[in-house]
């Protein structure tokens, strides 16, 4: 049919273009029902559209009125609005199937693939990014986006993280337009939002699922094991990323490709009537978080929703900005804020738990505490995150001093420790911490010397993991780490002064001399005496201190060698001084029970945590 000319003088052109609105007319022809006009050729689709066009002038042309009389005008105008709601109605559906037949879900391979056209600003996303194509099997891609039929230029345009896709062809757009125009000229914008919306939120849900983003509400989220919030808490981040800088933006443009003919402010209504509902469920995830109950557990999970957060916020207050959009980005910075206040919570929460932790029982040996094994991993994850950190924390610990006089909490002067950071500070405040309620747990110990190897075993791990952690050493400083050295080093001095004193008391010769007389000068029976005392003394440390365990290998060797170095040359000593007298004697080898080498040896079963008899057999196989 060839499209209507002027017509405006003689009517015609009217009744052309009513015969081919009603020819399509779904309601009356089983074949309009059964076919789309956009999808017959292309001379078909202008037709109609120009027969729109004719119908729409008629509204306020008054030429098919002149020779009437009101009466018949008012029947024309009516026919008039009956034809453009016939009109309407058939654009509606037509719109609705250029959007549903050109809807398909993202593409992860296309995404993600090093070697696709986008440019190097957004390379760091794509590497950020790449695990999300690994996370599932083949079978369930996260997210699977159609490729778009481009001719000429790229299918993505990247603005610095943000990279929008192509998610319709040029046709399918330009004819949205067409239609888009002729409703909302008609009086139809919001059937037409509406419609869109519907559609493309629909899109949008869809690759939410692949995402693995659940519909689950702050109640629903903060019910869920921590566990299972781990798990998800991963996956929200990855899902997060691709959402506001692939999904988001994506959307954002083609709103803007669609509807920019007919005004900024319809194509922010369009675009917010796709995406709001999917970014609120997609925010409430992180938002349950930054107000779920506190515990030093959740620190590190909540550290990286703070960071994904961080990073995201520029852009998505570059998707999100338009006026219409602003509780998006209101609800993104205020979830940013509660996490960073839930991390100050945390962390203050910590240190008071390590403060409070009730353990009375003696770890057997004298062994490191599993708090302080706890204490010092959960620092050193805290240096890892140095740089957040920093900013985080912006206050000194609350700390006892020497004039709080509470016993219950442990002194820290501040000005032993100028120009470090808070986050130091505070780091330094934990292990001080912890030093105070080990101190607590020694006293549990009856036997002294137990107690000085559990507190030099322990403030020896300390030192060791400190060093062992770049960032954490950097932020503790040397200075403090040599004050801990000394404290465990202090802790040895007074294990061997408790434990060895009594003992090398027996090789001492005072007591042992007679004088007058023709004595020889020794009394044998005194010297018997002092023999049989260092054997069951030592026997008993022996017999003790094997069971007692220090893990470091280094360290034990090093107090093995203070221990040898005291006890062998003083009884090598003693029996040069005082074996003739014995062995002169009945059943010396009731008294000398040991060689000097007998020594050695036995010294090495120490602290390795197991009984003599297991030694013996080890010594011997």
């Amino acid at each position: 049919m060839e499209p209507p000319e002027n017509s405006s003088k003689d009517g015609k052109g009217y009744e052309l273009a009513e015969k081919i609105i009603l020819r399509w007319d779904s309601t009356a022809s089983e074949e309009a029902r059964e076919r789309m006009i956009f999808e017959t050729d292309r001379q078909e689709a202008d037709l109609y559209l120009q027969a729109v066009d004719e119908i729409q002038r008629s509204l306020s042309n008054s030429s098919i009125s002149t020779s009437s009389n009101n009466n018949n005008a008012a029947d024309d105008q009516s026919k008039v609005n009956t034809t453009i709601q016939i009109a309407m109605a058939r654009l509606e559906d037509e719109f609705r199937n250029i959007l549903i037949t050109h809807t398909s879900a993202l593409e992860t391979d296309s995404l993600f693939d090093p070697t696709s056209s986008s440019t190097s600003t957004s390379h760091h996303v794509l590497e950020e990014d790449d695990s999300l194509s690994n996370d599932n099997n083949s079978n369930n891609n996260l997210l699977q986006l159609q490729h778009c039929e481009s001719s000429d230029s790229s299918s993505y345009r990247s603005t610095s993280s943000i990279r929008e896709v192509d998610l319709m062809p040029a046709e399918a757009i330009c004819d949205l337009q067409a239609i888009a125009m002729r409703m909302i000229s008609s009086g139809y914008l919001r059937e037409c939002i509406q419609v869109y919306g519907s559609v493309r939120k629909s899109a949008v849900d869809s690759s939410f699922r692949k995402l693995g983003i659940e519909k689950l509400s702050i109640g629903d989220i903060q019910r869920l094991e921590w566990e299972t919030l781990e798990s998800k808490i991963r996956r929200w981040i990855r899902a997060a990323k691709v959402c506001v800088r692939i999904l988001f933006a994506s959307e954002n443009k083609l709103c803007e490709q669609i509807f920019e003919c007919v005004g900024t402010d319809i194509d922010d209504a369009c675009f917010m009537e796709t995406v709001k509902g999917p970014a609120i469920q997609l925010f409430n995830f992180a938002e349950a978080i930054s107000i779920s109950r506190r515990s030093p557990e959740k620190l590190f999970k909540i550290l990286d929703l703070h960071d994904a957060m961080m990073y995201l916020l520029p852009d998505i207050e570059a998707v999100f900005d338009s006026k219409s959009s602003d509780s998006i980005r209101v609800q993104a910075a205020d979830i940013l804020s509660r996490l960073a206040e839930a991390v100050r919570g945390i962390l203050s929460e910590f240190e008071n738990a390590v403060l409070r932790e009730p353990s009375r029982v003696p770890v057997p040996g004298g062994t490191i505490h599993p708090l302080t094994r706890y204490v010092m991993n959960y620092i050193s994850l805290i240096s890892d995150y140095k740089q957040t950190l920093i900013e985080l924390i912006m206050s000194k610990p609350s700390t006892g001093s020497r004039y709080s006089g509470d016993p219950s909490t442990p002194n820290m002067e501040f000005a032993e420790l100028e120009g470090q950071t808070p986050l130091a500070l505070h780091l330094i405040w934990i292990i001080v911490v912890l030093q105070f309620n080990l101190d607590g747990k020694s006293k549990h110990y009856r036997d002294a010397s137990l107690a000085h190897l559990f507190i030099m075993n322990n403030v020896h791990y300390i030192v060791q993991k400190a060093k062992g952690s770049p960032e954490l050493r950097e932020m503790i400083g040397d200075d403090y780490l040599k004050k801990l050295t000394g404290k465990f080093r202090q802790a040895a001095t007074s294990y061997q002064r408790a434990t060895w004193v009594s003992v090398l008391y027996c090789l001492r010769d005072e007591g042992l001399h007679v004088r007058g007389g023709f004595s020889s000068g020794v009394s044998k029976s005194a010297l018997r005496e002092r023999f049989k005392t260092f054997n069951a003394m030592f026997e008993e440390v022996h017999r003790t201190q094997a069971t007692w365990l220090i893990p470091d290998a280094q360290l034990r060797e090093e107090l093995r060698i203070s221990i040898s170095d005291k006890l062998i040359p003083a009884y090598r000593s003693f029996l040069g001084r005082f074996r003739s007298h014995i062995e002169s004697g009945k059943h010396p080898e009731n008294y000398i029970k040991y060689s000097v080498e007998d020594l050695e040896t036995a010294v090495l079963d120490f602290f390795e945590g197991y009984p003599v008899s297991q030694h013996l057999r080890r010594r011997y196989q």
